[in-house]
């Protein structure tokens, strides 16, 4: 809010003049005002400034300020209102920067359901006609929650290249097969599909949370498709066909995967409605119940087509050929 500030213009003609300067006029109000340090005086080990100033009602009285004697070259005094206006005026007593540059905030209070994303992206064409007009060296710039989102999501992105890096270190030393490490990986992306359709379901926008729930989903997702994976190799270390491990692997992994799977979903129900934290729920339910069918089905099918699995005949089929 605007606060009562003192004013002080000097007639630099009228200073002139008398050879006064707009330093030593200045000095000569601080000194009023502010004080300056006379001497020191000893307390125990301690140095203590002896201040000179003007008492509190003089300091607050504009009138005892006009009548500020100012010394001259001469050594003659003359008031200060001889030399200068003295006023007082409403100004701003912060000056809040951005950029080392001088900014005005404008805040708004989002309604009840919206998110800042969705608000921001609303109002970007009316803002950025507004800039077009305004004049040059001034700008409209976004901050808030937004701003510190797309920091938020630039450190993010900034280590994602490493992550992989080591997901995929951890997945080789698990799999130990470039081919099953690569089936694994084929079923990550297949998440996307409930991921949209959740997000374009609830409306939420695609933001910071939203891309912390994308990362936790991706490690949901491998990891189903590893406890597949790799219950088939045990169950052809058990002596069983190529066609029979697939087909018991499914089955034996169908309740576990899809237990963890509607508990996670489930665990993620009450935040769903939350503004803040609801993309990133919409993104795990939506995606992890989309990839967990797809893991279940779609993964059995790429591992025969990929390592050309053939159907195994069954007893009865070759009782009766015979």
């Amino acid at each position: 809010d605007p606060a009562r500030k003192l004013k002080i213009d000097v007639r630099q003609d009228e200073a002139h003049r008398l050879g006064l300067s707009s330093g030593a006029i200045a000095l000569a109000i601080n000194s009023a005002v502010t004080g300056l340090t006379a001497t020191q005086v000893r307390d125990s080990i301690y140095l203590v400034d002896v201040v000179l100033r003007a008492n509190h009602a003089q300091r607050l009285s504009i009138e005892d300020l006009r009548n500020l004697d100012i010394r001259l070259p001469n050594d003659q005094t003359v008031p200060l209102s001889t030399v200068a206006s003295v006023s007082y005026v409403e100004d701003y007593p912060l000056i809040w920067r951005r950029d080392r540059l001088p900014t005005l905030t404008i805040q708004a209070q989002l309604r009840d359901g919206v998110q800042a994303d969705t608000a921001v992206a609303t109002l970007a064409p009316k803002i950025a006609a507004f800039n077009a007009g305004l004049p040059s060296g001034y700008h409209v710039a976004v901050g808030g929650t937004v701003e510190e989102s797309a920091k938020s999501q630039k450190s993010v992105i900034a280590v994602v290249p490493l992550m992989v890096l080591v997901m995929l270190g951890v997945l080789m030393i698990q799999l130990q097969d470039f081919r099953r490490l690569a089936l694994v990986i084929s079923v990550a992306p297949f998440g996307l599909i409930g991921v949209v359709g959740a997000l374009f379901l609830t409306q939420h926008p695609m933001g910071f949370i939203a891309m912390l729930g994308l990362v936790a989903l991706i490690g949901m997702i491998i990891r189903n498709s590893v406890i597949l994976v790799h219950q088939i190799q045990i169950e052809k270390d058990l002596g069983q066909s190529e066609w029979d491990a697939v087909m018991n692997a499914a089955k034996i992994r169908f309740r576990p995967i899809m237990l963890t799977a509607v508990a996670a979903i489930l665990g993620m129900l009450p935040i769903a409605s939350s503004v803040f934290w609801g993309p990133m729920a919409d993104v795990i339910m939506g995606g992890l119940a989309v990839a967990t069918v797809l893991t279940l089905i779609f993964l059995p099918s790429l591992y025969v087509l990929w390592f050309r699995v053939k159907e195994t005949p069954s007893p009865q089929v070759e009782g009766a050929t015979r």
